[in-house]
């Protein structure tokens, strides 16, 4: 028997100041399915999801929902259809506990919550998803993974049947993706349906039943995972053939650039506390680091960009101690980038231009600044310049960085960083967010 249209989009078109964001786009889904959206960073896949959750509307064709058409012009008109969004950058309240972030806005007078049985309740669904959370715990003292997992249980207590997920894995250790896949495969067998948003193949072809690629706004086409390969979907999105595999040139380490001596700091946990740590990075390598959150990656960082003060030990760059200059120094004296994890937290200006964010930190200096005197035209350059070389969309420089995608946004730090012919990159995650082709060319500019 033939599963149930949960959700269908006609022609949905939707058109932002010098973009059109999706170009009539159709899109079908049935409940018992995981139905993947799949796209280059900039493609309209958030976008087309807004507008199915209300945060857009339309500028044209129609949301039909359980075979009726729907008018959804804001998320309560969404929720009160059984949808359910998981954005990617989490909604929470770092503050409340996680029962109070789920019933959060769920009834007009807070006087009237029965906590105890939104305590009951909220517990009882992450046991049947088998989310191993302390329901009383403060958000912002959660692994993101378990924020992740609040989320989800946010949509699922307002009685979703339909699960939206964007980017839902871009943060997750290996362990907690198959933990998120798991619970999806759960949530598809109880007859429910989810979109999901990604542009990691290998977990688009475990997850999926069906996968939907959007190019520029406009649908490429909608096949089955069963009758595709991760290299045809790969074309489908880029447009052209995409290297899988990378062939690394010869390796010929040169003179040592970066010397980390007995550093040690403390880290937000003890496992992340830097213990005398020796390191060195010689010319012409990629050193990785690897190992499971929160144990010294991001005081590693902190270490090398001068964010924190060492306790001991000594940050060398070419010869150079370096241990006592500022954040500042380190980059504008040309030694280093650095491209962080959290571009959000640590990267950007949302409300700043795109011209603007690239020259965040040489805004003051030649060719930018003279004297007292500013010159626009010389950042417009710049910014058109990175346009071109780092295939930034929409290649707008005037539009604020909040109406990037995110893996636009991404795109900007990167092209920022690297532009300045630094001595030594830092670079934590920096093909978080990105779509394959976006990945392939970033590691070959690393």
């Amino acid at each position: 028997m033939a599963n149930r249209l949960a959700l269908k989009l006609n022609k949905i078109t939707k058109i932002f100041p010098g973009v059109v964001a999706n170009k009539e786009v159709d899109f079908e889904l049935e409940y018992g399915e995981i139905h993947t959206l799949l796209g280059e960073n900039g493609a309209g896949k958030s976008t087309l999801m807004n507008c199915v959750y209300g945060l857009y509307e339309p500028d044209g064709g129609t949301i039909e929902v359980n075979g009726t058409e729907a008018r959804i012009s804001n998320p309560k008109d969404a929720i009160a259809l059984g949808i359910g969004m998981v954005h990617q950058h989490f909604m929470l309240v770092p503050r409340l506990t996680v029962v109070e972030n789920v019933i959060l806005g769920m009834n007009e007078n807070p006087l009237k919550v029965d906590m105890d049985k939104a305590r009951r309740e909220v517990k009882e669904l992450c046991d049947q998803y088998s989310f191993n959370i302390d329901v009383d715990a403060t958000v912002r003292d959660l692994s993101v993974g378990a924020q992740q997992k609040v989320e989800i249980i946010k949509a699922l207590y307002r009685g979703a049947e339909i699960l939206i997920l964007d980017e839902p894995t871009a943060v997750l250790t290996p362990h907690e993706v198959n933990e998120l896949i798991q619970m999806l495969e759960n949530f598809k067998a109880s007859g429910k349906a989810v979109i999901f948003i990604s542009h990691k193949l290998w977990e688009v072809m475990k997850v999926s039943d069906r996968v939907t690629v959007l190019r520029s706004g406009e649908l490429v086409g909608t096949v089955p995972v069963s009758e595709i390969t991760r290299e045809s979907l790969a074309s489908m999105m880029v447009g052209r053939e995409v290297m899988m595999a990378y062939e690394k040139k010869p390796f010929r380490p040169g003179e040592v650039v970066l010397e980390m001596k007995d550093v040690s700091l403390t880290g937000a946990l003890r496992a992340s506390t830097l213990k005398n740590l020796n390191l060195s990075v010689r010319g012409g390598e990629i050193v990785g680091i690897a190992g499971v959150d929160g144990n010294g990656q991001t005081e590693i960082a902190e270490a090398l960009m001068g964010l924190k003060d060492l306790e001991g030990g000594r940050v060398i760059v070419n010869g150079e101690d370096i241990s006592s200059k500022n954040t500042r120094q380190r980059i504008q004296e040309g030694r280093m980038a650095h491209i962080p994890e959290d571009r959000l937290r640590d990267a950007v200006v949302l409300e700043f231009s795109m011209a603007e964010n690239l020259i965040l930190d040489d805004y003051d200096m030649a060719p930018y600044t003279r004297g007292l005197a500013f010159f626009p035209a010389e950042m417009m350059k710049n910014a058109q310049e990175r346009i071109g070389e780092f295939d930034i969309r929409p290649p707008h420089p005037n539009t604020k960085l909040k109406s990037f995608s995110g893996g636009n946004q991404q795109k900007i730090v990167i092209a920022r960083e690297l532009s300045r012919d630094p001595k030594f990159v830092l670079a934590m995650q920096p093909t978080r967010g990105l779509d394959v082709g976006a990945v392939e060319y970033v590691h070959e500019r690393l």
